[in-house]
């Protein structure tokens, strides 16, 4: 039997961790891709003493080589790639919150080096590998933040919060390739979505989140296992409203 492989960036702490966590126990190999390897081995290691199948692979999305080098790691091992999850990102280097006007623009450079620059990085290097498996899926982990319609809606809770530039803009910038790699794609099995873990509880924000690391790490998990008639070109998953406790549950958000 074909082992399932998925590849999820980012993956030593937080909701990358616990994406790994929740694929492996539905019987995929997760491979653990982490900037610093012995992290990314310590993580990978845990989950193997809960019964994972997980192992580590050194991966800097910043860093051509190390993304050449990861991909040339998995095909000699495995040949293929059914699911790519790219969970890596950053809302800031400065730590620094600011209004648009006040923008650092070096800050900026730096989040967009992350989180869009090394997502086309790792979609293009791993896109060999992806069209090798029978059904592949990919998961580019977006934000609500990123999208324009919840931002500008009345009815959002994102409407009354502070603005700020480089996060936001960045994801929105995730929503556009996602749309654009799931047309370039839409004649293959390849599916392409973009997800919204929420408003979730990790080191990401301070711990500052209203939702768990495990509720945050679902609408990957959902989003990777998708199954043929699944949709594509989507941005998908929590859903924040302005009534009661504010979990709309979840569903396909505005782009």
């Amino acid at each position: 039997m074909t082992t399932t492989i998925a590849l999820i960036t980012g993956a030593n702490k937080g909701i990358g961790l616990e994406t790994a966590r929740q694929l492996a126990a539905q019987g995929l190999t997760v491979l653990i891709g982490a900037r610093d390897e012995a992290r990314g081995e310590d993580a990978a290691r845990v989950l193997r003493e809960g019964g994972a199948d997980a192992r580590a692979v050194q991966l800097d999305v910043t860093d051509e080589r190390s993304v050449a080098r990861a991909a040339a790691a998995i095909e000699a091992e495995h040949g293929h790639l059914d699911v790519l999850v790219n969970n890596a990102g950053t809302a800031t280097i400065s730590r620094r919150r600011a209004q648009p006007s006040e923008t650092s623009l070096e800050d900026m450079r730096a989040v967009y080096e992350v989180n869009v620059l090394g997502l086309v990085r790792v979609t293009n290097a791993m896109l060999p590998l992806l069209r090798r498996a029978p059904a592949a899926r990919i998961v580019n982990v977006s934000s609500e933040v990123g999208s324009i319609g919840s931002q500008t809606s009345e009815t959002s809770p994102l409407f009354a919060m502070p603005a700020s530039a480089q996060y936001p803009s960045s994801k929105a910038a995730v929503n556009m390739l996602t749309a654009m790699y799931a047309k370039e794609l839409k004649d293959t099995p390849i599916k392409v979505n973009a997800a919204n873990p929420g408003f979730t509880s990790t080191d990401f924000n301070d711990h500052r989140g209203i939702r768990t690391v495990e509720q945050g790490a679902e609408a990957s998990v959902h989003l990777a296992t998708l199954p043929d008639d699944g949709p594509s070109g989507i941005l998908w998953g929590h859903l924040w409203t302005t009534e009661g406790d504010g979990d709309g549950g979840y569903g396909v958000l505005p782009w």
